[in-house]
């Protein structure tokens, strides 16, 4: 029998976590200069747009890759190749009904999910947008087969031909539907177009790849009858066994900010009495704090997909002590990381949002409820990041199903102070991301509980918060401050203007950077041992002469 070709696994996890940072910063990026085209309302119907998009997608595909993955690589551990192709062929069929019934779902119920979530015009988009669940079905099975044969390859290139085609042909259409002068529903619509055709793309490069794997372990056929070989009923039901566990722990986020949505929409409309047009546009505001918001968890991705790995291996290998210098690091280094994104962000709300989305048509309220509302999602953000953490950590140590338990009790939190806030006319829509930061709190909260009682982990608060906050703290102010000279002085010698603005930012940020990592390095807050749990981390440790 011919050597299995195998690639390196760690290669593999450093590529894929290398493409999820590259596809998370173009998904988060190409929003801006679609919702500056959308507008507020636009912006609106694109949010609820994507939210049920995403759920359904996450309830019908999120334990996909997972489960068969799993199921392939652990009849390859046994040379079991004819099991391996039993798991494909009960799973690729399987998968292609669940798949249509979720696309029929979102075509023909089109109206009434959007009345749900309080925005009847969004129908549109719904149903432009129903064929990309079908796509992601199938392709989410071309992922998994890879994955269980260690390969990342086909599901990074899927996931990089998804994003740029989402993001170049859904601003060429939204941008020729806007200049041709259609109304906000249809431009929104067709902004959708580009999610789409990008996971329609990503089918002909699963096959290709599918084949490429099947040539590269190909065998000598041999009729062999297997009497432990499982039949069709038998392997379906241990597929959708594990798939359908995982997938309904991956999407209680989904429910949560679809339930959210439905919940600010309808609020707004009822106890504030705006038209559903004015509470749509509302969503539109928090979506583009929202594209702001998403930047810094996509940084965090890549690291936790490194060390958790390494929590893994340590605790197989009973070394306890270990797992609990790695898991240590691991918070730390989220914090060294989301602690400067996210109040940078927070200090520097007004002048992103002046960089990014300036309208001069906009009203002073419209604006200082931007820059509140970012200010709120610059504080969250650095909450879903420690989520992210606090998450993988338990999972690497057996507790995976804690999230069942902490994401509801969030999610409790988040819908109900927005059914109260958002109903508040002093508040409104910022209420929404109270509500979220809220919500996040409370999950990071409990997972550190659960860490600290189940896992037993000891962590020094002074070096994994306190110094990262002394040093972040320090870079905020500096930020702030150069920012306001920089625009200051510019102002008063060229005057004001958006370009001024960017300028000035530019400025600012450069300089935080600057103090920030001069500041971890001077005090000790990084180490060349923390370092070395992430991708080229002795090779950044060198670089920045950390001992």
């Amino acid at each position: 029998m011919p050597e299995q070709k195998k690639p390196n696994f760690l290669k593999g996890t450093a590529i894929l976590a290398a493409t999820v940072v590259i596809v998370k910063v173009i998904g988060a990026v190409y929003q801006i200069p679609l919702l500056r085209i959308l507008g507020d309302e636009g912006a609106g119907y694109f949010h609820v747009t994507y939210m049920i998009y995403g759920l359904l997608l996450a309830v019908s595909t999120a334990g996909v890759p997972v489960a068969l993955s799993r199921l392939v690589s652990s009849a390859l551990a046994r040379d079991n190749k004819a099991l391996v192709k039993r798991y494909y062929t009960v799973a690729m069929p399987a998968i292609i009904v669940i798949g249509i019934i979720f696309m029929s779902v979102m075509f023909f119920y089109a109206d009434a999910l959007a009345r749900l979530m309080g925005s009847s015009l969004a129908a549109t988009g719904i149903r432009i947008l129903s064929p990309a669940v079908f796509f992601g079905c199938v392709v989410a099975v071309y992922r998994g087969y890879a994955q269980g044969y260690q390969n990342m390859f086909p599901t990074a290139a899927s996931q990089l031909v998804e994003v740029i085609s989402k993001a170049v042909i859904g601003l060429a259409v939204a941008f020729s539907l806007a200049r041709l002068g259609y109304q906000s529903q249809y431009v929104s619509a067709g902004a959708i177009v580009g999610v789409t055709v990008g996971m329609g793309l990503c089918i002909p490069v699963m096959i290709w790849y599918k084949r490429k794997i099947d040539r590269s372990n190909a065998e000598p056929v041999v009729i062999v009858i297997d009497p432990e070989l499982p039949n069709r009923s038998s392997a379906l039901f241990r597929f959708l066994k594990v798939s359908f566990t995982i997938s309904l722990s991956a999407s209680f986020m989904s429910i949560m900010g679809v339930i959210d949505t439905g919940v600010v929409s309808n609020r707004l409309q009822t106890a504030l009495m705006l038209t559903e047009s004015e509470a749509v546009s509302q969503l539109g505001i928090f979506r583009k704090g929202i594209s702001i918001f998403n930047l810094p968890p996509s940084l965090v991705v890549p690291l936790v997909m490194s060390i958790i790995p390494a929590i893994a291996a340590a605790i197989a290998q009973k070394n306890r002590k270990e797992a609990n210098e790695i898991m240590q690091s691991s918070v730390k280094l989220t914090n060294l990381f989301a602690m400067p994104a996210c109040a940078g962000i927070m200090v520097l709300a007004g002048p992103i949002l002046s960089a990014l989305y300036h309208d001069p048509s906009q009203s002073a309220q419209t604006v200082a409820t931007m820059t509140t509302i970012l200010f709120i999602l610059g504080a969250a953000s650095y909450f879903v990041c420690l989520q992210h953490v606090t998450i993988a950590t338990l999972q690497a140590n057996g507790y995976e199903r804690v999230a069942l338990m902490t994401f509801p009790a969030g999610a409790v939190v988040r819908i109900a102070l927005s059914w109260f806030l958002v109903g508040n006319p002093s508040l409104g829509i910022i209420g929404s991301p109270i509500a979220t930061l809220a919500c996040f709190m409370i999950i990071v909260i409990l997972n550190i509980l659960f860490i600290k009682f189940k896992v037993n982990a000891q962590m020094k608060p002074l070096s994994v918060f306190g110094k990262p906050l002394l040093c972040t703290s320090i870079m905020a102010a500096v930020a702030f401050f150069t920012y306001t000279g920089v625009n200051h002085l510019m102002t008063g010698i060229f005057g004001s203007g958006q370009r001024i603005v960017i300028i000035s930012l530019a400025f600012a940020i450069l300089t935080g950077v600057i103090i920030y990592v001069a500041l971890i390095i001077i005090t000790k807050t990084i180490t060349k041992e923390d370092l070395s749990y992430v991708p080229k981390g002795e090779k950044i440790a060198k670089l920045l002469k950390i001992a």
